[in-house]
């Protein structure tokens, strides 16, 4: 008996659109990043991207528990000495680009290679409700009725 390798012209990819609002970050960042893998599926296969193309939207109106919102930081460097800036989740949440903490969360938990870039780019965040993969025909993925600890009324 032989072991399944899934080549990468068998992959059927579908769309999923995932609504953010009241659900933990946490928790939809491990149910984003398993998809984006593909381990959900009987055809995973480490070394090839077997994952569907995941769509967040709401993704401003996302909840942390106790007080990560205000005790959360996130680092980055400019390049120059002494150019180490700080930002709590919250004001992240609160500023422009509120959708980076959805990135930067399922980033962390997809592996630091060429297939990792690969599979980040079938992740599409969207702050509003809103997004323009309707040709694509997306169907929603329910992450709130996975487990009742997903959702987090405020």
């Amino acid at each position: 008996m032989k072991t399944y390798s899934a080549k990468p012209s068998e992959v059927e990819r579908k769309w999923y659109v995932i609504d953010a609002e009241g659900l933990v970050l946490g928790r939809l960042a491990s149910v984003v990043a398993m998809r984006l893998r593909g381990k959900h599926k009987p055809m995973y296969t480490p070394h090839i991207d077997c994952g569907d193309n995941i769509i967040v939207v709401n993704a401003e109106k996302v909840q942390l528990t106790g007080r990560k919102r205000g005790q959360k930081v996130y680092h980055r460097h400019t390049g120059y000495p002494g150019g180490l800036k700080s930002r709590t989740a919250g004001q992240i949440l609160d500023g422009r680009f509120p959708e980076r903490v959805i990135q930067k969360a399922v980033e962390r938990m997809i592996t630091r290679n060429p297939l990792g870039r690969q599979q980040m780019r079938k992740l599409h965040v969207y702050a509003g409700p809103g997004h323009p993969h309707a040709a694509q025909q997306p169907e929603p993925l329910d992450v709130a009725a996975m487990n009742p600890k997903n959702k987090r009324s405020a």
